[in-house]
């Protein structure tokens, strides 16, 4: 999804900013998931930035959006199920960017603005470079390296303390004196351009796949759950902030940095004092010269007030320190030959286009590969027909220019069209999938109404390229909530081919997977065997009948989900567009999954055509237009417009502007009434209607529904499902309290619990949650921030509480 301008930003409605909210939050937090949480990611930073800007310029335009969606305010990902989990006592935030010189310029100005300081006025900074590489927080009590966790979600993280003590740049003990008894050293993980072209070479060697970039390898390998392979690589440390102090360590950021380096911590040599904004300028430009050479990535430089007491003067502003700022490098370009374009699969179905480029270095770094985001990108359109490139396409043999954004994953910018082979064709994006054969299409954007620029398999959960992750889902919390069948235990149970879809979980027996847990651990053995290490001891009685009890629990736990709610069972299958909300909603109209598939049978068959949607694409009309245009069942009757077509009185209800712009699509009045007409008889029945009106439903779910159950090996693998396992009615919400009935909405800023779990309260205790604030509405709960819903209530006369109101009427009842 490319982010707008700020000029369409500045032409959204309330309505159409938070479509737009809603579906920038979903990008961002998926991309959060890949890079933070898997080490994988699929876009690059400069995309990411560009995304989160746009959410940050939404939310200052409409303030009521702000804090409705976890991401507003989130940094990095939720910590991974693998990994103990590690509470940060000072929270690890996140930096603002800039990509100019003029907004290192504000950024110096507002600092001065904030501290109501003149120009004149000595104010100094630090200016450091931004590794590219994993955060990671080192927790020392007495000098002594008690905890190292990752930055996770930047409140909860991973505890890779075993990991941590591997590293060589991490004392296990400070040197010197005046530390601390309660000392978070927070930095930067990486590696080296020169060590990570070793561990590509041994992973090729031992036929593994290589890991994209530096950042990926460090990240692996820290988060690795046995601790000798994190030895294994060279990985370095460079320190720069800390978090929880028993006591204050120096009074400026520098002289901070200095201590950090007398008790034995590596500190970055190219850290210097500035005082103004010439003066980071200069540094970034420095170091952005000496960048190719440094031998390990960098994305930027980081600027910091020196002084700590104005730091904590200056406070923070969302996410992100007002006294800090990441100045990003620009994309680095080369020109090389395209020679093949490769389909991957993604983890919700998307397929990816992949170049595979003759080899050219970038910025230092040789690229073989690189991203050409979705099929809209190849053939050079957006979902709505315009040119993204000027109408160019992307075709094997074409010279093309390569960019790295961000030092994560490079991308194909653009196409060298008086270099193009005369012999070179579009590219003909597969209308299936590579990985399954299933069906592979291009929705409908939710938010657009739009064609989608990228392309997904329906597979879904026969898919083996989304296999994995649609289990790990389908186990989860929120899902089956399968005790003690973690991440690792899927992917072992996948690997040996004994769970490829829901239903073989609960057909598993206690010496198959006995086998594939042996399977999997012997074969752990041999490759610590393989990297020099000392065979470990045979398992000894003991442990076998540890291991023996760990797997009938397993199993008992499957045997204690063979009944399940209808609603967890519907999120747990990860059908698109299906959350926990709408699982509830579905499964408070349909009793069980037959009465639910009988009405997506019925609503398929009601559903619109493709004229008639093709209709709400066209400028100047629209869905609305479109709706009001066969509202009446004759198309306009009237003396005048006797002996005209059906679909020529159609297009006499249209305006002056809305005609010419049906006629500039359709070239032709022939080809437009004859459109029309089509249109007239694929207008959505009352079977889809009754699912897609539903304001808890919608035709988004409605069609994602439809579209899931309509391919067979989806369908298979539900009904494989349910001669496992038995559906019950969705647990009722209360009916005694105070809440039952009512009709609440949240607006603001919550400080005491996040508004995920305000909702889902509310409706445990019967109450609805709405979006807006209507005459039916009856409470109102505002948070600092809160805005035009305050407006809306005082003009209905609805009343409006504070959270710690709420609070208090939620401890009553």
């Amino acid at each position: 999804m490319p982010a707008r301008s700020n000029a369409e930003i500045d032409s959204l409605t309330e309505a159409s900013a938070k479509a737009r909210h809603a579906a920038l939050s979903a990008e961002i937090a998926e991309a959060d998931r890949l890079y933070h949480g898997e080490d994988a990611p699929e876009i690059t930073d400069a995309d990411y930035d560009a995304l989160r800007r746009e959410l940050e310029e939404i939310e200052a335009r409409f303030p009521d959006l702000a804090g409705t969606g976890e991401v507003s305010a989130s940094v990095g990902a939720k910590p991974s199920s693998r990994f103990e989990k590690v509470r940060h006592a000072v929270p690890m935030l996140s930096l603002g960017n800039a990509f100019a010189d003029e907004e290192v310029e504000d950024f110096v100005a507002r600092v001065r603005r904030f501290l109501n300081q003149p120009d004149g006025e000595p104010l100094a900074f630090t200016a450091e470079p931004k590794i590219d590489g994993l955060s990671l927080s080192l927790r020392y009590e007495r000098g002594r390296l008690v905890t190292a966790a990752t930055r996770g979600d930047g409140e909860v993280g991973e505890n890779v303390t075993a990991n941590a003590r591997t590293v060589d740049d991490i004392p296990e003990t400070l040197s010197g004196k005046g530390w601390p008894d309660v000392l978070e050293v927070r930095g930067e993980v990486y590696l080296s351009h020169a060590d990570f072209a070793g561990i590509n070479a041994r992973q090729e060697a031992d036929g593994k796949p290589a890991f994209a970039n530096p950042r990926n390898a460090a990240a692996g390998s820290l988060r690795q759950k046995d601790a000798a392979i994190t030895a294994s690589r060279p990985l370095h440390f460079f320190a720069y902030a800390w978090g929880e102090v028993s006591e204050p360590v120096a009074p400026t950021q520098f002289a901070t940095l200095e201590k950090f380096r007398d008790w034995g911590l590596s500190v970055n040599p190219l850290t210097v004092r500035c005082t103004s904004a010439a003066d980071l300028i200069a540094h970034y430009e420095k170091i952005g010269r000496q960048r190719a050479d440094l031998g390990y990535d960098i994305d930027g430089v980081v600027y910091k007030v020196d002084d700590l007491a104005l730091q904590k003067r200056l406070g923070f502003v969302s996410r992100s320190p007002r006294w800090a700022l990441a100045h990003k490098f620009a994309a680095q370009e080369a020109f090389t030959t395209l020679e093949g374009i490769d389909i991957q699969v993604g983890r919700t179905g998307s397929l990816n286009p992949l170049a595979r480029l003759k080899p050219v270095t970038v910025g230092g770094v040789v690229v073989s590969n690189a991203t050409l985001h979705n099929e809209g990108y190849v053939q050079g359109v957006g979902g709505d027909g315009e040119p993204i490139r000027e109408g160019r396409d992307i075709r094997i043999g074409d010279t093309v220019i390569v960019v790295r954004a961000g030092d994560v994953i490079p991308k194909v910018m653009d196409v060298v069209l008086d270099k193009r082979p005369a012999a070179a064709k579009p590219f003909v994006f597969p209308d299936h999938c590579p990985a399954c054969g299933s069906r592979a299409v291009r929705e409908i954007n939710p938010r657009t109404k739009k064609l989608d620029a990228i392309r997904r398999c329906t597979g879904g959960l026969i898919c083996p390229a989304q296999g994995v992750e649609r289990l790990k889902h389908f186990v989860s919390r929120n899902g089956f909530d399968l005790e003690g069948f973690g991440q690792t235990y899927i992917e072992v149970l996948f690997e040996a081919g004994l769970v490829k879809q829901p239903a073989d979980l609960f057909r598993l027996q206690f010496e198959p997977l006995k086998a594939a847990i042996v399977a999997r651990r012997e074969e752990l053995s041999a490759q610590r065997r393989a990297e020099g290490e000392t065979a470990p001891k045979k398992p000894t009685k003991k442990k076998g009948e540890d291991e023996d009890k760990a797997i009938t629990n397993l199993l008992a736990s499957l045997d204690a989900r063979r009944t399940i709610p209808l609603n967890r069972l519907l999120f747990a299958l990860g059908i698109r567009h299906i959350g926990e909300s709408t699982a509830k909603a579905l499964a408070k109209r349909f009793p069980d999954m037959p009465a639910l598939q009988a009405a997506l049978a019925a609503a398929a068959e009601a559903q619109a055509g493709p004229d008639w949607l093709e209709l709400s694409a066209i400028p100047r009309i629209g869905p609305g237009t479109r709706d009001k245009l066969f509202a009446e069942a004759e198309p306009l009757p009237g003396e005048a417009l006797k002996g005209l077509s059906t679909g020529a009185r159609l297009r006499a209800r249209l305006t002056s502007a809305q005609g010419e712009a049906l006629l500039t699509h359709y070239e032709t009045t022939d080809a437009a009434d004859a459109a029309l007409e089509r249109a007239m008889t694929q207008v959505p029945g009352d079977a889809y209607h009754l699912l897609a009106d539903d304001g808890e439903i919608g035709p988004v779910a409605t069609d994602s529904l439809i579209q899931f159950f309509a391919e067979p090996h989806n369908a298979g693998a539900v009904a494989a499902l349910l001669s496992q396992v038995t559906t019950e009615p969705m647990a009722a919400a209360a009916t005694v309290t105070a809440f039952a009935g009512k009709t609440v909405v949240f607006t603001g800023t919550l400080e005491k619990m996040t508004r995920s779990e305000a909702k889902a309260t509310a409706e445990r205790l019967g109450a609805k949650v709405s979006g807006s604030v209507s005459a039916k509405t009856d409470l109102v709960v505002a948070g600092p921030g809160a805005g035009s819903k305050l407006k809306d209530a005082e003009k209905h006369g609805v009343k409006v509480i504070s959270e710690e109101d709420w609070l208090a009427m939620l401890a009553e009842a």
